[in-house]
C-alpha cells in the first residue's frame, strides 16, 4: 500500500519540479478565463529560474570562499535538509540509511534505546515519550525531557539521533535538561535490540478490562483483536468495560489506529484527511461488528498521546462510543507521507490534515477530555516553556490549526502511575464520580490567607486577565502516513 501510495502521490506532485524558463506574455495578449487560471495554477507549481540562479551562486561561493573544502555531496545534502526544515516540524529528509531505519519501525525491530524524539531547531532534542519496557524507560527519561549532548558532545556537533542506535550492550550518555532540576544531568542508557510490544492487557477487577497501547506498529490491530478476546475470555464471555490507555502514545501508523476504532465501531466515520491535493484526501468507514458488544470504553490520554492516539480517541468520542478521560493531547494533526527517491533516499513530507467524524481539526489543538485529571504534583513554575508547555501548539513553525487557540488553549499534563488508571475504571463504573469527588476536595480544601499589604504602600491595583493569545509558536513526533506513517525511534 506505501508504494501505490507514494508512487501515486509522487506523480501528483511530479509538475511542481518543472522549470519556469517561459518567456513572459506580451501585454496586448488575451487569453480566455479557463487559460488564464491554468496558467496561474502551471505558474505555482514551477520553480522560478531567478532563484535557482541565486542559488547555484551561494552554492558556488561556500565551494570556492568557505574556510575548509566542502564535500559536494555533502553540500547538497545540507540544502536539500535546508528546503524542508522551515516547512514544518515533521517533514524532513532522510539518507538511504535513516530511511532504513525509519522503515524498520513499522516492524517494531531495531537497535537502539526506544525513545520517541523530535529534534529541535535550538539543537537539542526533545523526549516525546519512550516506550514501555525499553532501555529509556527503564533508565528514568521521561516524557518531556530534552536531551542537549549525547556522549559528552553537543547535538549541534553530531548527526542528532543516529548515535542513539548502536550495537546492543554498549551505552550512551544523554546529558538532560528536566523540569523540577536546577541544573542538567546524565542519564547513562544501555542500547539493546527494541521489539516493542504496542499491546499489553490485564483485568483491573472482575469483568472490566485494562488495554494498554503504547504505539502503533504493524501489528498492534492485530493484537489489540487478540488481547481483548483473551480478556473476555477471562470476564467468562464478555466485559462490562474497558479502560483502553493511550497515555504518551506518540502515535505510530494511522491504518493501525483505525483498525481498532473499527473493532470498537459497529458503523460511523474513523478519521478523514484533506489536503491540496486529491490523492491526500481520504475517509475511513468504520465496518459492522463491535468486538465488545457495546460494553462502554474510558479512553486514557495525556499530553504525549499524540497523532494516531488522537485519531482513535476522537473517533470513539465523536461516535459517543466512548468517554476521554486525562489531559489534553498533544495536537498533532497533520498526515506525513514518505516519498522514496531512485537513490535511496526519502523524503517524508506533510501532506494532509486529519478530521475526527465530526469534521474537527485537532491540529495544534488537541482533544480535551470529557473529564479532566490533574497530575500528582504541580508543575515548576520557573521551569522553562518547553518543558512545561508540552504540545504540537508550542512548536516553532507549526503548521496552523483550525480551532488554534479558540478555547482558551493551555497545554495538557503528562499523567504518569496507576492513579489516572484507577479513576478512569470509577468513572466508568460510576459515570461522574471522578468530577464530584474533585469538586468535594477543591471545597474541603483550605483557602490560602492573604498577604497584608506592605506598611505605607497601597495595595496595587488588579489587573484584567489578558486574553488568551494563540499559541504561535514537534518531533520528530508522530509522523501519521495513511499506508506508512511512523514516528522517529531511536
Amino acid at each position: 500500500m506505501r508504494v501505490a501510495l507514494s508512487a501515486a502521490l509522487l506523480l501528483a506532485l511530479a509538475p511542481a519540479t518543472a522549470w519556469s524558463q517561459d518567456p513572459p506574455p506580451s501585454a496586448g495578449d488575451a487569453a480566455p478565463a479557463a487559460e488564464s487560471a491554468e496558467a496561474s495554477e502551471s505558474a505555482d507549481s514551477k520553480v522560478p529560474l531567478e532563484e535557482i540562479r541565486r542559488y547555484v551562486a551561494v552554492y558556488n561561493a561556500v565551494k570556492q570562499a568557505y574556510v575548509d573544502p566542502v564535500d559536494d555531496k555533502k553540500l547538497m545534502q545540507s540544502a536539500i535538509r535546508g528546503l524542508l526544515l522551515d516547512l514544518d516540524p515533521h517533514s524532513t529528509y532522510f539518507d538511504k540509511e535513516d530511511a532504513e531505519a525509519f522503515d524498520e519501525q513499522a516492524t517494531g525491530a531495531y537497535d537502539g534505546i526506544g525513545v520517541e524524539l523530535l529534534q529541535q531547531k535550538d539543537n537539542t532534542l526533545k523526549v516525546i515519550s519512550p516506550i514501555d519496557d525499553t532501555p529509556a524507560a527503564r533508565a528514568g527519561i521521561r516524557a518531556g525531557d530534552v536531551i542537549i549532548a549525547i556522549d559528552g558532545k553537543p547535538i549541534a556537533t553530531i548527526e542528532a539521533m543516529e548515535p542513539l542506535r548502536g550495537k546492543p550492550g554498549t551505552k550512551v550518555t544523554l546529558t538532560v535538561i528536566r523540569e523540577g532540576r536546577d541544573k542538567p544531568f546524565d542519564i547513562s542508557v544501555t542500547r539493546e535490540t527494541i521489539r516493542v510490544t504496542s499491546v499489553r492487557s490485564r483485568m483491573l477487577e472482575p469483568g472490566y478490562g485494562y488495554v494498554r497501547i503504547s504505539t502503533f506498529q504493524a501489528d498492534t490491530g492485530t493484537d489489540f483483536h487478540k488481547q481483548v478476546q483473551a480478556l473476555e475470555k477471562q470476564a467468562g464471555g464478555k466485559l462490562r468495560g474497558l479502560v483502553l490507555d493511550l497515555r504518551s502514545n506518540p502515535g505510530g501508523l494511522l491504518t493501525a489506529a483505525v483498525q481498532v476504532a473499527d473493532d470498537l465501531l459497529d458503523k460511523g466515520t474513523i478519521v478523514s484527511t484533506r489536503g491540496r491535493i486529491s490523492i491526500s484526501d481520504a475517509k475511513f468507514e468504520a465496518t459492522p461488528g463491535d468486538l465488545l458488544d457495546g460494553a462502554p470504553v474510558m479512553v486514557l490520554v495525556d499530553a504525549g498521546s499524540a497523532s494516531a492516539s488522537e485519531v482513535l480517541a476522537g473517533a470513539l468520542r465523536d461516535n459517543q462510543r466512548a468517554k476521554v478521560i486525562g489531559s489534553r493531547t498533544f495536537g498533532k494533526g497533520s498526515v506525513q507521507t514518505v516519498l522514496p527517491l531512485d537513490n535511496g533516499d526519502s523524503v517524508k513530507l506533510t501532506t494532509a490534515r486529519y478530521y475526527t467524524p465530526s469534521g474537527r481539526s485537532i491540529q495544534a489543538s488537541g482533544i480535551v477530555p470529557d473529564v479532566v485529571l490533574q497530575p500528582e504534583r504541580e508543575p515548576d513554575a520557573d521551569a522553562p516553556a518547553s518543558l512545561v508547555d508540552y504540545s504540537e501548539a508550542t512548536l516553532p513553525g507549526h503548521l496552523h490549526g483550525d480551532d488554534e487557540g479558540a478555547d482558551g488553549y493551555a497545554a495538557g499534563d503528562v499523567l504518569g502511575g496507576d492513579g489516572p488508571i484507577a479513576s478512569a475504571l470509577a468513572e466508568l463504573k460510576n459515570p461522574g464520580s471522578v468530577a464530584r469527588v474533585a469538586a468535594a476536595k477543591a471545597k474541603a480544601a483550605p483557602k490560602p490567607a492573604a498577604k497584608p499589604a506592605a506598611a505605607g504602600k497601597p495595595l496595587p491595583a488588579t489587573k484584567p486577565e489578558a486574553p488568551a493569545k494563540p499559541a504561535d509558536a514537534k518531533p520528530e513526533l508522530p509522523a501519521d502516513v495513511p499506508a506508512t506513517g511512523k514516528t522517529d525511534k531511536p
